[in-house]
């Protein structure tokens, strides 16, 4: 048993199987991808890896099994997903994961094509493992899934409590062990009991405080924004086909293979962010000023780019001096967890008042970001305020943005 000091954990128990995962290629990669993407240009201390939050998942993944007294077999298969759930991460995580479902079609959890060859493949055949079953958890697909991919999952048990830890931002706590404590199976899957509703809560309320302090910090999304625009000025260069193996590599190499780019545009780009010379607000509004409906047609790069043409061509610029950022409407959190009280199950939702307050919140959240080079702020809010059909902004909406 190896024992590996982890400043979230404290002292994280590896068995010898596990090391040998722990070991493999696909995993060691994610040492070198970090969890926020480009969050530390705005949190310095924001410089933590995808490597530290699956192992910190594999820790509590192992705590909630024996909570629920899965075998020793289910244990380990719970871990092993919990350690390999991240692997399929593109380079700055989610920064990049736009580009992989627009023109790959998949996500960072559909990690079969890793899982099922190569290295990984021969190490889980001899730990009796069964790839299959580890992509089923990993998706959710499968009836333990609930433990690394459902409502209140470990993942983003960890997640929160090492986001938080190296933001600084205090919004992230959760009782992660209490609501480990109070976690159970029934016949609908993971369930609680009427003591674990508070800490179900609480990492609800976390989840929400931290998406504008962190995930959806406006400096990120401009980051995010610039990175994208960059890859698809590369990708035009060389080639769509050169996506997958441009996405397998790790952030510095990404980083560094389109500062060389053939492209101009995507090495001036990306020289900018390596300086932190970063694009700037000239939009940035909520859903009181824009039809939220409307505005899903240009969630797409590809629409945004257009978006992002049109609006620079009526500010008489350049198309890339202007990038346009339309995230998804947030759904309604929709919390499939089941409660035990002392005669039935019921959902959580029907417990909590918290639910529609918080969905509320998040939707209130909600921005659309018009990013330009600073000297042309101006002339790009007015011509996005017209592309976008944009009630134009007041200084006092300005000072609440």
């Amino acid at each position: 048993m190896k024992i590996i000091k982890d400043p979230v954990h404290g002292y994280v128990e590896v068995d010898p199987g596990m090391m040998v995962l722990l070991d493999a290629a696909p995993v060691q990669r994610l040492r070198y991808i970090k969890q926020l993407g480009f969050s530390h240009l705005v949190y310095p201390g924001a410089n933590h890896t995808r490597f530290e939050h699956s192992l910190g998942t594999m820790h509590l993944s192992r705590l909630l099994s024996r909570q629920l007294g899965l075998s020793s077999e289910n244990e380990k298969m719970i871990a092993a997903a919990a350690l390999l759930h991240d692997i399929g991460h593109s380079p700055y995580s989610h920064a990049t994961e736009p580009l992989m479902e627009e023109y790959l079609g998949r996500k960072h959890h559909q990690i079969q094509h890793l899982v099922q060859k190569g290295e990984v493949a021969t190490i889980l055949e001899k730990e009796d493992i069964d790839p299959e079953m580890i992509s089923a958890i990993v998706q959710g697909e499968h009836p333990l899934g609930g433990i690394i991919q459902g409502d209140l999952d470990v993942d983003r048990m960890d997640y929160l409590l090492r986001d938080a830890h190296y933001t600084g931002v205090p919004y992230g706590t959760v009782d992660a062990h209490r609501l480990i404590h109070h976690t159970l199976l029934s016949d609908f899957g993971i369930a609680l009991d009427e003591a674990g509703i508070h800490a179900a809560e609480s990492l609800l309320i976390a989840r929400t405080l931290m998406r504008p302090a962190v995930y959806f910090h406006h400096v990120s999304r401009i980051a995010e924004s610039m990175v994208q625009s960059a890859a698809v000025a590369h990708l035009g260069e060389v080639g769509i086909a050169a996506l997958g193996p441009l996405l397998m590599l790790d952030d510095a190499a990404f980083f560094r293979e389109l500062q060389t780019s053939p492209s101009r545009e995507s090495r001036v780009m990306m020289d900018l962010l390596y300086r932190r010379k970063l694009y700037k607000r000239a939009l940035y509004v909520g859903k009181e000023y824009v039809n939220p409906v409307a505005m899903q047609a240009h969630v797409s790069i590809e629409e945004g780019q257009k978006k992002s043409t049109e609006i620079a061509e009526i500010a008489g610029i350049a198309p890339s001096a202007v990038l346009v950022d339309i995230p998804p409407f947030p759904v309604d959190m929709s919390m499939e967890v089941y409660v035990k009280n002392r005669h039935d199950l019921v959902e959580l939702e029907q417990i909590s008042p918290l639910m529609r307050t918080l969905n509320e919140t998040r939707k209130e959240q909600w921005r659309v970001g018009v990013y330009t080079l600073p000297e042309y702020r101006t002339v790009v809010q007015d011509a996005a305020v017209e592309s976008l059909h944009v009630k134009r902004p007041t200084k006092q909406d300005k000072l609440a943005i």
